[in-house]
């Protein structure tokens, strides 16, 4: 929706105003214990291709090289997720922690919700990719 969407779960816990979703879960992270000085902070992405970039220049900022990392999203989400953290991050081993939201690898084509939302990342795989590695080629000086 090109906007935080706001908080779908445990709304009594986290009751703050939230501008992003960075903002929401750099609430979440400190809340559980994790100290604020660990949490790098990028909240200009709208969409999963720009995350992945705006990650990359934030930890390139600070000097971070990035052998492993751990990649937490949806199930249905986590191919399309990777293929975009892969294209930036080339020299990290990425690991990929799904979330299961009730669509996953055992029921997703059960219902008309889990055909739609996984055939939908499917599709954006292809279709996004495939232009993110045409445009790619296409810029001079670029690998």
């Amino acid at each position: 929706v090109g906007r935080f969407a706001g908080v779908q779960a445990k709304q009594q816990i986290y009751t703050g105003s939230y501008e992003t979703e960075w903002d929401f879960l750099y609430d979440v992270l400190t809340r559980n214990g994790v100290d604020e000085q660990a949490v790098l902070k990028e909240n200009q992405a709208t969409y999963t291709y720009q995350n992945a970039i705006h990650s990359r220049a934030v930890t390139d900022a600070a000097g971070i090289q990035v052998n492993r990392a751990i990649i937490c999203c949806k199930a249905q989400h986590a191919r399309r997720c990777k293929m975009y953290y892969q294209l930036l991050y080339p020299e990290t081993e990425l690991l990929i922690c799904p979330s299961d939201t009730g669509i996953n690898r055992y029921n997703w084509f059960e219902t008309e919700a889990g055909i739609e939302e996984v055939l939908g990342e499917m599709e954006r795989c292809g279709a996004q990719f495939h232009q993110i590695l045409r445009e790619k080629i296409e810029m001079p000086g670029k690998e």
